[in-house]
């Protein structure tokens, strides 16, 4: 990303990072350690060991590194294993005439560069710091290789205390490099060591021995972050004089899935007031935007969720105007749902999920952990008083849990979804209370899982890639479990994007982002074409067809009259588009998919009421998009405008501030009076 904020440099002298023993960091989850980095210099040979387990995965990394006296690599050597387990292969080497590297995705060479640093694909958050490092050299921004640039900026120093001891650190964002920047304390020296990482409500990594220092330092990162998101939003926020007219537009009936003729759409004070035939009334409005026969929708739902201050402006763009979180830390959750709902960030609203986690050796420690039945009725009860409406179960809840547990949030009128337990079949599932199963791998592990499989580890995932081509949709068993899903009513939130790149070869281009790919950061590009999982030539046609596997059964979901809703747990805004477009793969209309992310995300959010149709005095949550999706469902990527509670947002304005190229520009109002700012 490229904020247009200043660069704040340090006017302290660089002294050379050299350690004469191995600096070990802690890798902590919601204050448990799950994980380590360890960083030794041994003559100028930088060694760095890194690894953590989080919900039953993580990295191993082993890298090698040379610097030059500018802090830029030499030499960079990764070997292991990522997230999910692909391999982690990785070299550069910079000579005196030519850089080269290879990856397992690409290789290339270049003429060696003085000025340009190395970011590979898969690293240490020690490889982030010395980029930060060698930025700072050449004045806050730094070319990168094999492209990009990336740009590094004093936030703030704090001084910071633990077991008697005190480090000033200063915090810098690194922009360039992602879809946000990414935060680093370094000391505030002139060393400028990494010190500490904190990605508010998921991780936090600090020295050993400084762990009690980890809430400290999310809170003033927190606080630093706070100020550049307000400043952002106050940029990216149009408000407009009512009532604001939508001239000729078609409106998607959301609840009938159909589009309509040509109408005038009325809004004021954040609602809509009223939907008339277009040109049937002459009173003119102070706004007026010209739709010209674009599609308007009702704001998107993306029913999987996990926020984070930043991705909340690239659902806007993307125009999700409503998203369901379905984990996550609960008072970061709750403060970014209040910044959002204020205007103060630019996001959605958010429609939480109370997630229940039981205590294990894999558990994700978002939410509520627990550790029998009556922790959980407790869980609940506390989701119930700040009013929840459901309830998400993980994957170490214990399977004589789910009825008691179900039974008492029924009690309080709340949903169950999430998750199948391990151990444990989602038929089960369904039976003990499940309203909602959660992704497309929980539904088909009911027939791929035996006894022993421990759906905590990445065997949820290997699984279904290994075995779901095999399997033959017409048995006895599937037609059991389809009808046994609408019996009960439930809901399956299949978020088929997730799995889509399961039979990517290493090198290629991902379907799931391959018609966006072009508009985002050279680095993001890189990290696409490959794939987390450990894909070889053994096993990838056999991938590939689990993937068409899992596309088919979405489609007989739907066709077998299984309430869908679309979620992405990915990319936010891009990978609900794509979520779309895998629905009418699978067979679905493209009309039915958009009331799928429409109609059924306010219906199973309990929102209905004021949102998911474009109806007289429901609120002001709307999307104009650029072409008739419901004819082409791709026509999704391109909103021109976002409306929520009648205040505007243009895409484009948001995808440039996150350095993404825009996909269209923005339907500017042809007639308007002064637009004023929160």
């Amino acid at each position: 990303m490229k904020i247009a904020f200043a660069v704040l440099l340090s006017s302290a002298v660089f002294a050379p990072l050299t350690q004469a023993a191995t600096v070990r960091h802690s890798v902590i989850f919601l204050g448990k350690t799950n994980g380590y980095q360890a960083v030794t210099d041994s003559a100028g040979l930088i060694t760095v060991d890194y690894h953590y387990r989080d919900n039953g995965r993580g990295p191993d990394y082993r890298e090698e590194i040379r610097l030059d006296p500018q802090g830029l690599p030499t030499f960079h050597r990764i070997v292991g294993k990522t997230t999910f387990g692909a391999p982690a292969d990785e070299i550069f080497e910079r000579g005196k005439d030519r850089a080269h590297w290879k990856s397992v995705v690409d290789s290339g060479s270049t003429a060696s560069s003085t000025k340009a640093f190395y970011l590979p694909m898969n690293s240490a958050l020690e490889t982030l710091a010395m980029l930060a490092r060698a930025a700072l050299r050449q004045g806050g921004k730094i070319a990168m290789l094999p492209g990009g640039e990336a740009t590094v900026t004093r936030i703030t120093a704090r001084e910071f205390s633990a077991g008697g001891r005190r480090k000033k650190l200063a915090l810098y964002a690194v922009s360039g490099v992602d879809l946000e920047p990414s935060y680093l304390w370094l000391t505030d020296d002139a060393t400028k060591a990494f010190f500490a990482y904190d990605y508010p409500g998921w991780m936090q990594m600090v020295p050993e021995g400084w762990e009690s220092a980890a809430p400290a330092i999310e809170k003033a990162q927190i606080e630093a972050d706070r100020e550049w998101l307000e400043k952002l939003a106050t940029r990216l926020t149009h408000r407009y004089p009512d009532p604001i007219l939508i001239r000729n537009a078609r409106v998607f009936d959301a609840e009938r899935a159909a589009l309509g003729a040509p109408s005038d759409v009325y809004v004021f004070n954040g609602r809509i007031a009223s939907v008339w035939p277009a040109g049937s009334v002459a009173q003119k409005a102070p706004t007026v935007f010209d739709a010209g026969g674009r599609t308007l929708m009702p704001g998107l739902f993306d029913m999987h969720d996990h926020a984070s201050a930043w991705y909340g402006a690239l659902q806007v763009a993307g125009g999700v105007t409503t998203t369901r979180d379905k984990g996550n830390e609960n008072p970061v959750l709750l403060d970014l749902m209040g910044k959002w709902d204020s205007l103060r960030y630019v996001g959605p609203r958010t429609v939480p999920s109370g997630f229940i986690e039981g205590e294990s050796e894999f558990s994700s420690r978002s939410g509520i952990l627990i550790s029998n039945v009556e922790a959980g009725r407790r869980a609940v009860d506390w989701y119930a008083q700040r009013g929840y409406r459901e309830i998400k179960f993980y994957n170490s809840i214990k399977p004589e849990w789910v009825a008691p547990i179900s039974a008492h949030a029924h009690q309080l009128g709340m949903r169950v979804t999430g998750h199948i337990p391990a151990f444990m079949r989602a038929e089960q599932a369904v039976r003990a209370g499940y309203d909602e199963v959660t992704h497309i791998n929980q539904v088909m592990l009911n027939f791929l899982s035996g006894p022993k499989t421990d759906s905590r580890t990445l065997e949820r995932f290997y699984l279904i890639a290994d075995h779901a081509g095999e399997m033959d949709l017409n048995s006895k068993s599937v037609q059991d479990f389809l009808a046994l899903l609408r019996q009960h009513g439930t809901v399956v939130d299949p978020t088929l994007n997730a799995f889509m790149d399961m039979g990517q070869r290493h090198g290629q281009l991902g379907k799931n982002f391959a018609a966006v790919a072009s508009h985002l950061p050279i680095s993001l590009q890189r990290s696409l074409k490959q794939n987390s999982m450990n894909i070889t030539d053994s096993n990838a046609a056999r991938w590939q067809a689990s993937e068409r596997t899992l596309v088919e059964m979405v489609g007989r979901l739907y066709r077998a009259g299984i309430p869908l809703v679309a979620g992405t747990d990915n990319i936010a805004g891009f990978a609900l588009h794509r979520e779309l477009e895998l629905y009418v793969e699978a067979g679905i209309p493209a009309n039915e998919a958009l009331k799928i992310a429409t109609w059924n995300g306010a219906k199973y959010t309990y929102t209905l009421a004021e949102r998911g149709t474009i109806e007289r005095g429901k609120l002001a949550d709307l999307v104009l998009v650029d072409g008739d999706p419901t004819q082409d469902i791709s026509a999704i990527r391109r909103p021109v405008m976002t409306m929520k509670g009648g205040v505007v947002f243009y895409p484009s304005e948001i995808y440039e501030a996150l350095g993404i190229k825009p996909f269209t520009g923005p339907l500017r109002p042809t007639a308007a009076t002064a637009a004023s700012r929160p």
